[in-house]
């Protein structure tokens, strides 16, 4: 507003000078060419009433008059003049140069005057005359826009002090609309992430009729009914564990008198005719793997509670990866399959759980047997210096990309068609990925179709510390197996800070 108030100012006032000089130019040409003009005393006279009728006629008193250079004039002619500060100071070549060059037309040029920069602001418009007998002069008329500028600055103080009041108007319609809309949203995102991190009892504390009070009942209500929707599921929940740590607790006194006296048929079953010999040999097997389904069960349940809890001590994962395939080197054998340890790193100790640990890899390992279609069953271990890992990698069918993701649910099998050769409940891999997570690690899988499958196992070296990289690949960089390892084959060394 103040740019826009002063540009019209100053063309206002410039289209009045315009006018003005031109009127004066036009009364001092007359006086040029009426008067009688002969000696050097005439000219004089009529130059100086020239003068007076531009001063009478214009507003300006600030008169220069200067004569066109390039002419040969009279001795007698007129001298130059300059009124009191408007001067060749003031007057700028490149405006003279335009006058003189040009016999019509008006010139025109802001200038500061008083002889500083920081003078009164002005404008000075030059034009061209002709005095008979003497010549072609140049005609300066000085206007100061003192006025102007008064006016100009009191706008801009007003504009300024409207200004401010205007940015404290605004400042305080934005301090009430923070406090009446800003605010409550505030205080019910603070109350929707404290619900969302188990805080169920917090609610909006919020009265009246608007739509922020609508939005309060509302989120209350919601939070009413997800708090009473949680507890009936956390009851039912605790209701299941309960039933079946409970149904097991029940089942092992029966299941023992069963397991004692299944022991005693099966002992005795030489004795016994064909049939009754191959029943007894089937009561053994399938109570051992209700023994078996009855322990993961109850493990199960013990993680579903939540009172699952870590026993650790320090042990070498290598030492104990080379333990785990010597138990299971015999069951490898009898499907074919030969078991193989490779473990370039992983003998420092970390702080585990050695049953849970023991627990994963004969899970792992087991698996890996059953589906490896009797070719090798690759253990490597290795470690950096933030993890541990573990992998067994098998040759076998492997499975889709799309199983990878469910094969760590309970009782979930890729094939349902396939049965079970060593035994297997359905529960080994839940119970192996609720074992990693124990102790703050990451149990992953890679499978592919006729290319087998690879389960890698990272642990951190410091319990709760970060894994970062895992020290084994996954994908595997192998798709065939090793085609001649002898059945000890362990390559290791003892490492120190890896």
């Amino acid at each position: 507003m103040s740019v826009s108030i002063g540009n019209d100012l100053f063309q206002s006032r410039l289209d009045q000078v315009l006018v003005d000089s031109a009127r004066a130019q036009l009364a001092a040409q007359r006086t040029f060419d009426a008067a009688e003009t002969g000696d050097a005393v005439n000219l004089d006279s009529v130059m100086g009433s020239a003068r007076n009728d531009i001063a009478t006629v214009s507003s300006s008193r600030m008169i220069t008059v200067y004569r066109v250079p390039g002419q040969d004039f009279d001795p007698a002619a007129p001298q130059d003049f300059e009124s009191p500060g408007l001067d060749a100071a003031v007057i700028s070549p490149e405006l003279r140069e335009a006058v003189s060059e040009n016999a019509e037309g008006q010139w025109w040029q802001s200038v500061g005057f008083s002889g500083s920069a920081t003078g009164s602001p002005g404008i000075v418009v030059g034009q061209r005359v002709t005095v008979p007998g003497a010549g072609d002069y140049e005609l300066y008329m000085g206007y100061d826009l003192s006025d102007q500028e008064e006016t100009l600055q009191f706008v801009q103080r007003t504009l300024f002090v409207a200004g401010l009041a205007l940015l404290a108007l605004v400042g305080a319609v934005a301090w009430v609309v923070v406090r009446i809309v800003v605010r409550p949203i505030r205080e019910a995102a603070e109350t929707s992430e404290r619900l969302a991190a188990g805080e169920l009892e917090v609610r909006i504390d919020r009265t009246g009729d608007d739509e922020i009070a609508t939005l309060a009942r509302s989120f209350n209500e919601m939070a009413d009914t997800l708090q009473s929707r949680i507890r009936e599921l956390a009851e039912l929940s605790l209701v299941q564990q309960r039933f079946v740590s409970d149904v097991s607790h029940e089942l092992r006194t029966p299941l023992t008198t069963i397991r004692l006296a299944g022991d005693v048929l099966y002992d005795q079953r030489d004795d016994f005719a064909p049939a009754t010999a191959r029943t007894a040999e089937l009561l053994h097997t399938q109570v051992e793997r209700f023994e078996l389904l009855l322990a993961d069960l109850l493990e199960i349940s013990r993680y579903d509670a939540g009172s699952a809890e870590l026993e650790t001590e320090p042990t070498s994962i290598a030492r104990l990866a080379e333990e785990s395939v010597e138990e299971m080197r015999d069951l490898a054998r009898q499907h074919g399959s030969e078991l193989l340890l490779v473990a370039p790193g992983g003998y420092t100790e970390v702080d585990v759980d050695p049953r849970r640990i023991r627990r994963i890899v004969r899970n792992l390992v087991g698996n890996a047997i059953e589906h490896g279609e009797g070719r090798p069953v690759v253990v490597s271990v290795d470690s950096s210096e933030g993890a541990v890992a573990l992998g067994v990698r098998d040759y076998g069918l492997g499975m889709k990309e799309e199983y990878t993701e469910r094969v760590f649910d309970r009782f979930w099998r890729a094939d349902p068609s396939r049965r079970r050769t060593i035994g297997g409940t359905g529960l080994g891999l839940s119970i192996a990925m609720s074992d990693t997570r124990l102790h703050g690690g990451s149990l992953d899988v890679w499978s592919r179709p006729g290319l087998g499958s690879l389960f890698r196992l990272t642990l951190p070296r410091v319990p709760g510390g970060p894994l970062g990289t895992s020290p084994l690949s996954l994908p595997p960089t192998d798709t065939e197996p090793p085609v001649t390892v002898p059945d000890d084959a362990v390559s290791g060394r003892q490492d120190g800070s890896s």
